[in-house]
């Protein structure tokens, strides 16, 4: 039986259209304000209902979901757009309905339209779910949301990335490494964005990821194009070479935020190393590997830091890696988790290093969360021996 992972692939590929993002407090309801309902992103209102934008008007049209869980709702998308709303919901999920409620901030929302009327739903909270369903449908919702629309992610960029990009892309005959890949799309976002050089590492770390993604994309049409145009003699020839495509993308989310936040850390002139070889194998460690295993090198300086790309369950693996320290911190790039996530992570104690651009979709929490900024503060600053 296919998992709700695979059937939401399945959905979006059959339909050629989906909306992606994950889930935030505002989402379900729990800030405290009088908004109800999924947020549904504007600038993509025609693939999910007939009602423009229009300034000065509400407007709903009844719509009949199709929930992973085999439930139907028949719910409700809604423009707001008098006073000083201006903003479309998915509203009417049901009494106690267990696709709305504080439990499922932080998961990711895939709704795929079959018409205007009828839509297929589905939340995923395992990170291997969403990591496969982001890989096979070749989108990163980096700021809430994002878009497949006939197998391409829409361009965004500036026209000066653009043609960076197509400078690239254009003699390569096989993929860059990892690590040129991050270099290049730090290089292209700060020629394209004078002022990313002067800005904060919170600002310019979210920049370079996004940047690093399209540059992915464009790099993955020209060199794949070859592999999937050409006539496969088997069933298993195709597999592999989809799987082999998925296996890459997945691969380079999470190695990408590594190089960036390797990067960070250099330019802030923080000593550490990437990936050292220490019990648990954690991602980060300060200052050294070789202070690590130095007996007397006093506890209280070193720092560990996971680094994950999304954390809903992943979190756990950091709690043994490097055991000696018993602080541990994960640099994640998860748009939101649920509070009762939170407070278990807090529990084991547990930092989070968030963009602050990301922050606002966490709800109240007691975790201990800190930007980027705010974490290369503390590290200068470690107690001295």
């Amino acid at each position: 039986m296919a998992s709700h992972a695979e059937r939401a692939v399945e959905s979006a590929l059959a339909s050629g259209n989906a909306l992606l993002k994950f889930l935030s407090p505002n989402d379900v309801g729990i800030t405290g304000t009088h908004q109800e309902g999924f947020y549904l992103p504007k600038g993509a209102w025609a693939m999910y209902t007939p009602h423009p934008p229009a300034k000065g008007v509400n407007a709903e049209e009844e719509v009949e979901i199709l929930w992973h869980d085999g439930s139907r709702t028949m719910s409700r998308i809604k423009w707001y757009g008098k006073d000083t709303r201006s903003e479309y919901r998915l509203t009417r999920f049901g009494k106690g309905s267990p696709h709305h409620n504080a439990d499922v901030v932080g998961d990711l929302w895939i709704l795929v339209p079959k018409d205007h009327w009828h839509f297929e739903s589905f939340l995923l909270d395992r990170d291997d779910d969403i990591a496969d369903v982001l890989a096979a449908l070749g989108v990163e919702p980096f700021d809430r949301w994002g878009i497949y629309r006939e197998c391409v992610q829409p361009e965004n960029e500036s026209v000066c990335l653009e043609r960076l990009f197509r400078q690239f892309v254009e003699p390569l005959t096989a993929f860059p490494t990892g690590d040129e890949f991050s270099a290049a799309a730090r290089d292209f976002a700060s020629r394209c964005a004078k002022k990313l050089n002067a800005a904060p590492a919170d600002e310019a770390l979210v920049r370079w990821m996004e940047a690093e993604y399209q540059l992915f994309r464009t790099v993955e049409r020209q060199i794949c194009r070859r592999e999937i145009t050409r006539a496969f003699g088997e069933i298993d020839e195709f597999l592999e070479t989809a799987a082999r495509i998925m296996n890459r993308r997945k691969a380079r989310a999470g190695r990408s935020l590594e190089n960036h936040v390797d990067h960070v850390l250099t330019v802030a002139g923080i000593p550490h190393e990437m990936r050292p070889q220490l019990d648990g194998r954690p991602d980060v460690i300060i200052p050294s590997a070789a202070a690590y295993r130095d007996p007397e090198y006093p506890v209280a300086r070193l720092c560990a830091i996971g680094v994950k790309t999304t954390c809903k369950d992943r979190w756990r693996q950091v709690l043994n890696e490097a055991r000696r320290v018993e602080k541990k911190h994960i640099f994640t790039m998860q748009p939101g988790i649920s509070a009762n996530q939170l407070t278990e992570m807090s529990d084991a104690g547990v930092t989070l290093i968030v963009p602050q651009k990301l922050q606002k979709d966490y709800p109240a929490h007691p975790i201990r969360m800190l930007t980027i900024e705010q974490f290369i503060a503390e590290a200068r600053t470690l107690p001295a021996p």
